[in-house]
C-alpha cells in the first residue's frame, strides 16, 4: 500500500509549462539617463586611492611620522607591560618579495635575522633602545624592527620598524 501512495503523490506535480509572460505585470522602465548622477554617498569626493608606486609601507606604525625617542620608549613600555618579550630583527631589503618561487603563499623576505637573542626578562625600555643603537652601528645599511613576542601563545603580537637605512623610502 505504501508504494502506491508514493506513486500517486509523485504524479500529482504538474509538468513544466515554460516561463510566464510578463505582459500582465505592471512595471516601468527607467531610462539610462537617470543613472548618470548616481553616487555612493555625499562624501565621495573625499575618498582617494592610496598610490602604490614608490610608496612602500612596512609594519604597524609605518603610516605615522617617524617616532621620536619618547615614542619608541612608550611603544616598548607597552610591549613590556603586555608581558611580551622584546626582540630586534634586521634585514637588508626590509619587505617581502618573490624571487625563488611564484607558487601561492610563498614569499622571500618574510623572515628577518634576529639581533642577538630575545630579551627575556627585560623590564626597562631603555635596555631595548641600547640594543637598537648597537644594531644600528653594526648594520647601518639594514632595516631594523622591534617585535613583541608572546612566549605563552607562541606568536608575534606587535612589530614596527625602528630604523630605516639612509636613503630608504
Amino acid at each position: 500500500m505504501a508504494p502506491s501512495v508514493m506513486a500517486s503523490s509523485a504524479t500529482s506535480v504538474a509538468p513544466f509549462q515554460g516561463l510566464k509572460s510578463t505582459a500582465g505585470l505592471r512595471f516601468s522602465r527607467r531610462s539610462t539617463a537617470s543613472f548618470r548622477n548616481v553616487s555612493n554617498g555625499g562624501r565621495i569626493r573625499c575618498m582617494q586611492v592610496w598610490p602604490v608606486e614608490g610608496n612602500k609601507k612596512f609594519e604597524t606604525l609605518s603610516y605615522l611620522p617617524p617616532l621620536t625617542t619618547e615614542g619608541f620608549l612608550k611603544q616598548i613600555e607597552y610591549l613590556i607591560r603586555s608581558n611580551w618579550v622584546p626582540c630586534l630583527e634586521f634585514s637588508k631589503i626590509g619587505f617581502v618579495y618573490r624571487e625563488n618561487s611564484t607558487s601561492p603563499g610563498y614569499y622571500d623576505g618574510r623572515y628577518w635575522t634576529m639581533w642577538k637573542l630575545p630579551m627575556f626578562g627585560c623590564t626597562d625600555a631603555t635596555q631595548v633602545l641600547k640594543e637598537l643603537e648597537e644594531a644600528k652601528k653594526a648594520y647601518p645599511g639594514s632595516y631594523i624592527r622591534i617585535i613583541g613576542f608572546d612566549n605563552v601563545r607562541q606568536v608575534q603580537c606587535v612589530s614596527f620598524i625602528a630604523y630605516k637605512p639612509p636613503g630608504a623610502e
